[in-house]
Parts: C-alpha cells; structure tokens; sequence
C-alpha cells in the first residue's frame, strides 16, 4: 500500500482543485451544471483516483494514473475553454495550465515507471 498523501503529484492535485473551485465560484451561473461542474470533476478527479488506485496493486495503480491522467487531459480543454469563452483572465488560464501541465508530466512519469517495471 501506497502513502499517496506523501506524493507531491496528489499535493499539487489538491492545490489544484481548491484553485479550480475558487475560479469556477465566479463562472455565470448558467454554466453551473455545464463547464463549472466538468472542471470541478476533472479536477478532483485526479488526486481521488491517486487516492483509490494507491490502495491497490501495481496493476491497479496503474489502472488508476490512466484515470487520472486522462482527467487532467480534460482540464486541459476546459481551461482553454473557460479562457475562450473569457470566464476566466489570460493570467488565471497561464496559472491554471501551468499547474495542470506540471501535474500531466507528474502522472505521465508515474506511468512510465510503472510501466517498465
């Protein structure tokens, strides 16, 4: 069993998500089942799955980067997005990605590892 609280991937994650709703507080309300409910739940959807895959095996764990790293592909479309759509500042869309790109290569090295193990 995995301590994945100890993994600066699922501390950065979490970072992620608090930034994420603080954001989406401010998106119109109209967007509140639409892009503000997607982004919340790609975002926490990538330290959830660390969580729940780090209980399990190797195989498992895997299984669970997979999830989360796909989550954090979607936040990547949905930060472009709320940038284009102009919810969110220039400043805020950099900050966001930068956050979640830092993540993506986190995961990314995670599943090369375990995948030439």
């Amino acid at each position: 069993m995995r301590n994945i609280d100890n993994y600066t991937v699922f501390q950065k994650s979490h970072e992620l998500v608090l930034r994420v709703y603080e954001i989406t507080k401010r998106f119109p309300k109209e967007e509140l089942y639409g892009l503000t409910l997607q982004m919340r739940r790609s975002a926490y959807s990538i330290p959830m799955n660390l969580k729940e895959g780090g209980v399990g095996s190797e195989k498992e764990f895997l299984r669970y980067v997979k999830i989360a790293y796909g989550s954090c592909e979607e936040l990547s479309y949905q930060i472009l997005l709320s940038k284009d759509l102009k919810y969110i500042s220039m400043q805020e869309y950099e900050e966001i990605f930068e956050k979640n790109e830092e993540i993506r290569k986190m995961l990314f090295s995670i599943l090369d590892k375990l995948r030439n193990k």
